[in-house]
């Protein structure tokens, strides 16, 4: 019992002795875990090289996440009131192909009634110079169901401004 009461009756320099000590033997494993860090930091900045786009893409990718984000913040069924307001996004030959949509429908995503409820622009390939392939991934969900579907947007450079031409299903 009186064993007990000394132990935990420690000076203040058995105390810092104590935590010197803890303190010595974790710098000792600072300096090998930073050297592990290091060895695995260099390794795997060797083994890839990060995927950079081109400033193209990069332009177009902006220009498709302006226009969705327009077109998900507005009413998105087909209207031609809605196709006016949306025509600075377009080149004119697909803002001409896109006037016979039907009514009600929603001709930049699905082409059908069904609407999603989120969108997000993903990878990007250059098709040539002036023209750009971007992934568009379109996401539901809701109580019946969470479902995604990807559509690819195609955009053009046209006095420098990147418009969409055309969207594959």
């Amino acid at each position: 019992m009186i064993r007990a009461d000394r132990s935990r009756k420690r000076t203040l320099w058995q105390r810092l002795r104590l935590v010197s000590q803890g303190i010595s033997r974790c710098r000792r494993c600072s300096r090998m875990n930073r050297a592990i860090v290091l060895f695995l930091f260099l390794a795997s900045a060797s083994c890839g090289v990060p995927k950079l786009e081109s400033a193209a893409c990069t332009e177009a990718k902006d220009a498709v996440r302006e226009f969705y984000s327009y077109h998900f913040g507005h009413d998105m069924k087909f209207s031609p009131e809605g196709l006016k307001a949306r025509e600075k996004f377009l080149t004119p030959e697909f803002a001409g192909a896109m006037s016979g949509a039907p009514t009600g429908t929603d001709p930049f995503t699905t082409g059908t009634t069904d609407i999603p409820r989120a969108f997000r622009v993903g990878e990007c390939h250059d098709l040539t110079p002036e023209r750009t392939e971007s992934e568009v991934l379109l996401l539901w969900r809701d109580d019946a169901r969470t479902e995604q579907r990807t559509i690819v947007i195609e955009t053009v450079d046209k006095n420098d401004r990147w418009l969409v031409n055309a969207i594959s299903r």
